[in-house]
């Protein structure tokens, strides 16, 4: 249910089926003469957004910055046309028409005191300055135009006595809300724009560990063997030969000696070693969507009615479009 509050962010900004695809902008709020709350709004639809749909608000809500409505957007567009110029008001019978249309029920049908299409108010509304149902209001400051049809009267306001009535806080006719003055579009498209942010992306250890392997080294080793020598008796060695008895027994000893390898570890310091961090750069690239609005043409004459989606350049090149 949208307030009245809220009409200056409806009126002028998009409006979204239920499926959340873009219907078209929303141009007037059309509010109950009784009540004065909001109860319709006109949707600019078509290529050109010459054509206003009705779309009722009774359980429409504001979702950022647009309207969503309950309703698909072919159903909208094939809502049934109204002359939204006719002095400013739905008849009764065309309210009846739209309700029917969106398969809900009048708030008068039910005895409703608000009810946009009960007898009662409508027939007051058309007493006091010719219109009966709903009537448009403006999307400007809602204070500032109270404040005017106060200090108009009936006549000059252009809904009789009733809008006296209605700047008082009591109900009557009120005035259009229009945001939208220009007809133009304006295109927009999303352009991507890619930041990079730094994150860990693994660790780097130094890790010292012992392992063992056989070695091998040869050096040289020593030892000592016997080697019997003889001589013959000569006058040099002939006193030493008649030492001790003649014939006896002796044995006479001999120490050998010989090397044997023995193994010892040193540590020695061999090298230092440093982790040191490279920045390396490269290219890469990176995929995104973007959203691109496109206006389309649809033209009166047969012989040059295409639909297409020009581009900025060419809409400059282009006559139809200037």
């Amino acid at each position: 249910m949208i307030t009245r509050d809220q009409i200056p962010q409806v009126v002028g900004h998009p409006v979204h089926d239920s499926q959340g695809k873009k219907i078209g902008d929303a141009k007037h709020m059309y509010l109950d003469d009784r009540t004065g709350e909001p109860e319709w709004v006109t949707v600019k639809t078509g290529f050109f957004g010459n054509n206003e749909t009705f779309v009722p608000t009774r359980a429409a809500r504001l979702t950022e910055d647009h309207l969503e409505v309950p309703y698909d957007k072919d159903q909208v567009k094939g809502a049934p046309n109204v002359d939204v110029d006719s002095g400013g008001h739905l008849s009764v019978e065309e309210e009846r028409h739209l309700y029917s249309y969106y398969g809900m029920e009048s708030r008068g049908a039910g005895g409703d005191s608000g009810t946009p299409g009960a007898e009662a108010g409508t027939a007051g509304a058309a007493g006091a300055g010719g219109a009966a149902g709903m009537r448009k209001e403006s999307g400007q400051d809602m204070a500032g135009e109270r404040t005017s049809a106060e200090g108009m009267s009936g006549s000059e306001a252009g809904v009789g006595s009733g809008s006296a009535d209605y700047a008082a806080g009591r109900t009557g006719p009120a005035q259009r809300l229009s945001g939208i003055e220009d007809d133009a579009m304006t295109r927009s498209e999303e352009e991507m724009h890619v930041e990079v942010e730094r994150r860990t992306a693994g660790r780097a250890r130094l890790h010292k560990y012992v392992e063992v392997e056989e070695v091998e080294q040869t050096i040289p080793i020593r030892h000592e063997e016997v080697r019997l020598e003889r001589e013959p008796i000569t006058e040099e060695n002939r006193g030493a030969a008649l030492k001790g008895s003649e014939i006896s027994e002796a044995e006479h000893e001999v120490v050998l000696h010989e090397e044997q390898p023995v193994i010892d570890t040193r540590v020695v310091p061999k090298e230092r070693v440093r982790m040191r961090v490279e920045e390396h750069v490269e290219q890469k690239t990176v995929h995104g969507r973007v959203r691109k609005e496109r206006i389309e043409t649809d033209l009166a004459d047969s012989d040059t009615a295409e639909k297409s989606a020009p581009s900025a350049d060419q809409g400059r090149d282009d006559p139809r479009f200037r």
